[in-house]
């Protein structure tokens, strides 16, 4: 246990696969951590613990000091907020009474915006920016699988004063007492939008065809599609001048071609097949919006776009 952190309060926010992994790891380390759930979620951590079962650690049972609603957790150290995207502002009104001007809260969820949308929601707290790769997801059970040799999160704030970056480095101390792989970057915007390109590729190919990673490979017109969603949407981030190099891009189409298991689905692809509410707007409706604004053509993303939005009903969306 990491004693500098042994005092401090530490609260996670949506426990699915991000959170959960997140949670599991933090619980393990930390004594005052508190998991921010509702419904069967919050009865089965209550009863149960949070149960991880992963390919980098192993299994894992936990119980936090406290499971509650978002609402009712007081202040705090440390809030990682990993709701779904389009849940972020009413994460952030129901942490209200949990945020003071000292609190750091680290928002791990998808899309290139969330930083800056909990900044102006909160109003207070210091509001850091980050990404996770990982393969995590929550299990009929409300346990948590995380696959695959990769889990690894970076946080950073663009342009930080000298201040802003001390607490990126606490956050990073307080990451790894807890063991969870990580990094930090001075550039956090650029890393953010090279995780946001292989998503609109990586969710949206597999959400499109119904297909694993696997199958999407096999297939050589699937492949040339895929490339091309990542093609398209390097191009609205160079329109953007956002600084991501061909290199970074040789990297993510190394991972679809070499790295990612054939079993590989993503969260878009299951809350479709599930029937839930996706996030189908962050993967691929913001970025045709987006490349549209700037004149920047993206016909794979926009075919791919419209025939997931004709899977989704309204209430999904």
């Amino acid at each position: 246990m990491n004693k500098n952190f042994q005092d401090k309060k530490i609260a996670v926010i949506g426990l699915g696969g991000v959170g959960g992994y997140l949670g599991g790891m933090l619980t393990k380390a930390y004594p005052h951590v508190t998991f921010g759930a509702r419904g069967r979620r919050m009865d089965s951590l209550r009863e149960n613990g949070l149960h991880l079962h992963s390919d980098l650690h192993g299994e894992i049972s936990v119980r936090p000091e406290h499971v509650l609603p978002a609402c009712e957790i007081g202040p705090q150290d440390y809030i990682f907020i990993c709701v779904k995207n389009y849940s972020l502002e009413e994460a952030c009104r129901e942490l209200s009474s949990a945020v003071t001007d000292r609190t750091v809260v680290i928002p791990v969820m998808n899309g290139t915006d969330p930083g800056d949308r909990t900044r102006a929601a909160l109003q207070k707290g210091i509001v850091m920016d980050s990404l996770i790769y990982i393969i995590a997801f929550a299990n009929p059970d409300f346990s948590i699988s995380q696959q695959g040799e990769i889990a690894r999160l970076v946080i950073g704030i663009q342009n930080a004063s000298d201040l802003e970056w001390q607490r990126v480095e606490e956050v990073s101390s307080l990451l790894s007492g807890a063991g969870i792989d990580h990094g930090t970057a001075h550039d956090i915007q650029t890393e953010i939008w090279r995780k946001y390109i292989l998503n609109c590729a990586y969710n949206v190919a597999t959400a499109a065809y119904g297909n694993t990673i696997g199958q999407i490979r096999s297939d050589p017109e699937k492949t040339k599609n895929y490339e091309a969603l990542v093609y398209e949407a390097w191009q609205v981030a160079r329109a953007k001048k956002i600084g991501v190099t061909r290199e970074h891009i040789d990297l993510i189409l190394h991972q679809f071609h070499h790295i990612y298991g054939d079993d590989a689905t993503s969260s878009l692809q299951r809350d479709i097949r599930d029937g839930h509410r996706t996030e189908l707007e962050t993967f691929s409706g913001c970025l045709v919006r987006e490349a549209g604004k700037l004149g920047v053509p993206v016909p794979v993303s926009e075919k791919m776009y419209e025939k997931l939005r004709a899977q989704c009903s309204p209430e999904m969306n």
